[in-house]
């Protein structure tokens, strides 16, 4: 094999590696079922926020709007950036937001190695047992994520090695539930509900794993 073709073959690999890379990488009658799971009551570590009455930065004193980041979560993204360098907010919340559609249509339709690969090990048993309760039930999910309106990054937190972000969704879902022969017994497809989500991702600084994991879900 010539050199050439090896320069070649690197470079092919370095893109589709820069593409996985981009899902979470360095840069988620009858009563309608919730979108999400209910999150478990387990204790989590406060997220790292600007402490009442503390003086923002200039820069989050602006104009925000065209920001991936709120205020307060400014001082976290800092401290974060200072561990890793290659850290970039913009990058990571194309990819929050491509994980956020991918999480909930694999839970929607009950596809539970897609959520192995996106989740952590509580995330995914909470998604995995209410898929099983739904079948069980007899019923699926004909759920539609219409549009993401907003999606920011609201809270970040350093502990130990490990990095959790917060980010918090805005989005239009269109929300069906159908029995097993088929028939709508809840929901709407004419009408989209508006969600107010927080999702929580984690990634062990240094890992060899680019990826972020869900760690927390849940739905005001």
């Amino acid at each position: 094999m010539t050199a050439f073709s090896i320069v070649l073959l690197a470079m092919i690999a370095a893109f589709l590696g820069m593409r996985l890379y981009s899902v979470l990488g360095k840069r988620t009658g009858h009563e309608q079922e919730p979108v999400l799971p209910r999150r478990d009551e387990r204790a989590a570590p406060a997220p790292v926020r600007l402490e009442e009455g503390d003086t923002p930065p200039a820069s989050a004193a602006a104009d925000t709007a065209g920001l991936v980041y709120e205020p307060a979560a400014e001082s976290g993204l800092r401290q974060l950036l200072a561990t890793d360098r290659n850290f970039d907010a913009g990058r990571f919340m194309e990819g929050a937001e491509a994980a956020y559609r991918m999480i909930l249509e694999a839970y929607w339709k009950g596809d539970r190695d897609t959520l192995r690969d996106l989740c952590d090990d509580d995330s995914y048993e909470a998604f995995a047992e209410a898929i099983t309760a739904r079948a069980a039930r007899g019923e699926t999910l004909d759920n539609r994520l219409i549009g993401i309106d907003s999606a920011k990054i609201t809270a970040v937190e350093m502990s130990r090695g490990e990095a959790r972000i917060s980010v918090r969704y805005h989005a239009d879902i269109s929300a069906v539930t159908r029995d097993a022969e088929g028939r709508m017994i809840a929901g709407s497809m004419s009408d989209a509900s508006q969600t107010d989500d927080l999702w929580t991702f984690r990634r062990q600084i240094g890992s060899g794993d680019p990826n972020w994991l869900l760690d927390e879900a849940e739905s005001a």
